[in-house]
């Protein structure tokens, strides 16, 4: 318990001394509305022509979620009602419905195509918008985003929802671009979504789709019998190999090289959709005994095969028959384990999980943050040498480092009381 009190002290003073005030100062973007998201090594500000759906709207649910959880602090709700301002008034399609993938950084519009991982995270941080401000403007849009996406993303005789669409919702063209496929990524993103969607509107039809989503994940998107998520799916879910789709992460981020072969799996999303789906559940009221078992299988796959016995850390991808591919340490991955192992070992009582947490947090907390800087670097190799060293771009901004911090402070919090 005396090391777990020390990490708590550690990964408060990270979180009230680094995350919250790097983001605090830097994010507003006072010339154009909404955010700035790129910054080097150092803190300073880089070039941004493009501001992107998804980091809008993860700074918007940032704040949104300090002003939720620090009420008092009038400067949070300030940022969370100036994202939101921008986000309605630039990104918004008052044509077609629903939010543009991305414009430029003075709004002019860019890429109008309609992506569900994008409405996912606007459903996402409107609904914690309203559930922190109680504003009727963000439930709405939250809600007819939703109601958007079942019209038109929705695979209404397989279930389930495609990636990318056209700026009318038409369907795109297939592969590369998306129009026949079904990701894991953007249903555990749908499913964190609609969780937040219940709580703020506690809706039947939000809660009958949250756990219509959850189970077609568990039903379709993982191998229990290995214990780890597949990638991608044709329209009736047969797992097909996975490629670098149009807007997204792995198409766009430095230096990525496309892992062989192709049936693999990334440990980090497997322990973030334990945790994830755990609070779906239980947001829900549904019961977790059903799903423990699968679970577990998640987090023992991650534990076996993830976690880096050498230099500590999680890596990034593997075989899903086991044995890690690739090597390097990413970010987000290692700020999601944190979160899902300390689940599992409050769940399971299991010493192996919390071993792994210490491992993802020694591995984090060396390499990852920079103390004087008060955020984390993008990517690093398996010893912790830098690759990309920046910590904010288009794609990268509090959301996994934040969130990761609160969450993980509260869940010490309540095992060492």
């Amino acid at each position: 318990m005396s090391r777990l009190r020390q990490i708590l002290s550690e990964t408060l003073d990270h979180l009230n001394n680094g995350i919250i005030p790097f983001w605090l100062t830097r994010a507003e973007d006072a010339q154009f509305g909404g955010f700035f998201t790129n910054y080097d090594e150092r803190g300073d500000a880089y070039a941004m022509p493009e501001k992107y759906l998804n980091s809008q709207c993860r700074l918007l649910w940032w704040f949104s979620h300090l002003t939720r959880k620090f009420p008092k602090h009038a400067e949070y709700r300030r940022l969370a009602d100036y994202g939101l301002a921008f986000l309605i008034s630039k990104l918004w399609d008052s044509a077609h419905g629903g939010f543009f993938w991305k414009v430029q950084r003075d709004g002019s519009r860019l890429d109008e195509g309609k992506v569900s991982y994008g409405q996912s995270f606007a459903i996402y941080a409107l609904s914690e918008h309203a559930l922190a401000t109680g504003d009727k403007q963000s439930l709405e849009y939250a809600c007819r985003t939703f109601d958007l996406m079942q019209t038109f993303a929705a695979d209404t005789l397989n279930g389930g929802y495609y990636e990318n669409m056209e700026p009318d919702w038409s369907p795109a063209s297939p592969g590369f671009h998306g129009g026949d496929r079904k990701g894991l990524d953007t249903h555990m993103h749908l499913m964190e979504a609609f969780t937040v969607l219940y709580q703020a509107s506690g809706q039947a039809i939000h809660r009958r789709k949250l756990l219509e989503v959850t189970d077609l994940i568990v039903r379709h998107m993982i191998d229990r019998k290995i214990g780890c998520g597949l990638n991608q799916f044709d329209p009736m879910w047969n797992p097909i190999p996975a490629i670098a789709i149009r807007r997204t992460w792995n198409a766009e981020r430095f230096g990525e090289q496309p892992a062989e072969p192709t049936e693999t799996t990334s440990y980090g999303h497997n322990v973030e959709l334990a945790w994830l789906m755990t609070r779906a559940l239980q947001t829900a009221g549904a019961s977790l005994d059903p799903y423990k078992p699968i679970l577990k299988a998640l987090l023992d796959h991650a534990v076996a095969h993830g976690i880096d016995r050498e230099f500590g850390g999680v890596y990034r991808d593997g075989l899903r028959q086991g044995g890690a591919l690739v090597l390097e340490k990413e970010f987000w991955q290692h700020a999601e384990c944190l979160v899902g192992f300390l689940d599992g070992y409050a769940i399971f009582n299991d010493a192996r999980y919390l071993d792994a947490f210490e491992s993802v947090w020694n591995f984090s907390k060396q390499f990852f943050i920079i103390p004087e800087v008060g955020e984390w670097r993008t990517l690093c190799d398996r010893a912790g040498a830098a690759l990309d060293p920046k910590i904010g771009n288009v794609w990268k901004v509090s959301y996994h480092t934040g969130r990761g911090l609160v969450e993980t402070t509260e869940r010490l919090t309540r095992l060492l009381d």
